[in-house]
């Protein structure tokens, strides 16, 4: 239970860790005012000696003051709110060079020199053999699939996978895309999209979320074929959509002010949903045990009044560009 956030704090060439039982949904709001406001909260946090791992850590920070690099890492609810997060980082953390984590703890771990298995177990890397291509009925599918043709024509569709669940898929999914029917144009932006193109052996890959391996390159079954990781930039894959498919181009005004709003919205206080469980009994007798770490609150950024006025300007001079654009 919770949502586990793991932060690390490079400084004077030593790194800590840090954890929070219940910090993953607020890792955007703990970088928003700066590198000196986040890391204050990090420290303010319980340090650890050890790594959470890819399947418990659930949002995640890297702060390089040495280097000057951010890493991080957290599940965006839509491609408007990665996209207004990135924007008021840009302007936040002015001189650094701030990147998602699309490797995960991956990411972070190879930027300390300690390589991206660390957290994995062997052979974490799942694929499987398609018996179907995960085509939506719905108009907001998670991501796009787009394949070039023998006749250099490029079809697309939606698809309820993730980016990297087509790669996992291998190959032999492009002939289940070939028979697949049309899908629905898209009304929203989707978290991702994946460009096959046979002749030239490239498949490229795009994504607001995490694609956990996509540096292990290449994945099974994909030998002799090139990667073009895109990161979280779709306008390659835009240019190849079919005019009858184009990604909709939805405004980042309400996903910026839902980023204002949340600086007034304090951490829950999880305190009675807990005695509310342990009170709870079990099934056949058993007695309920709270993890000691989740009865640990989580100690938000709280900006100083110049931080939180850097934001707020930040924050308005993007949502007045969003509403003129």
């Amino acid at each position: 239970m919770g949502a586990r956030a793991q932060y690390v704090v490079v400084e004077n060439g030593a790194w800590q860790r840090y954890y929070s039982h219940w910090a993953a949904n607020r890792v955007v709001d703990d970088l928003l005012p700066g590198p000196v406001a986040a890391t204050r909260c990090f420290r303010a946090n319980r340090e650890i000696d050890e790594w959470l791992d890819d399947v418990w850590c659930e949002g995640a920070a890297l702060v390089d003051h040495d280097r000057r690099i951010l890493l991080w890492f957290a599940f965006a609810d839509s491609w408007a709110d990665h996209i207004a997060a990135r924007a008021v980082l840009a302007r936040t953390w002015p001189g650094w060079d701030v990147r998602f984590a699309h490797d995960g703890m991956g990411d972070l771990t190879h930027h300390l020199g300690l390589g991206r298995d660390l957290t994995r177990a062997p052979d974490w890397f799942e694929t499987f053999e398609p018996s179907g291509f995960a085509a939506t009925e719905y108009t907001e599918p998670c991501s796009v699939a787009s394949l070039r043709l023998p006749d250099g024509s490029v079809r697309a569709w939606g698809s309820d996978w993730e980016p990297i669940e087509h790669l996992a898929a291998g190959p032999g999914l492009i002939d289940l895309l070939v028979a697949s029917p049309v899908t629905p144009a898209l009304t929203d932006m989707p978290h991702g999209g994946v460009h096959f193109d046979p002749q030239a052996r490239t498949v490229s890959l795009w994504s607001v979320q995490n694609a956990a391996g996509i540096h292990d390159w290449p994945l099974p079954g994909w030998e002799n074929w090139v990667l073009d990781f895109r990161g979280d930039d779709h306008t390659q894959q835009a240019g190849l959509l079919p005019a009858d498919f184009p990604f909709p181009q939805p405004p980042l005004t309400a996903a910026l002010r839902r980023l204002g709003d949340g600086l007034n919205t304090p951490p829950p206080d999880n305190g009675a949903f807990l005695a509310r469980a342990t009170a709870a009994p079990g099934p056949d007798g058993t007695v309920p045990v709270v993890n000691p770490a989740a009865l640990m609150p989580h100690e938000p950024t709280d900006p100083t009044p110049a931080e939180l006025a850097a934001l707020r300007t930040a924050l308005d001079a993007l949502i007045a560009g969003a509403v003129a654009g």
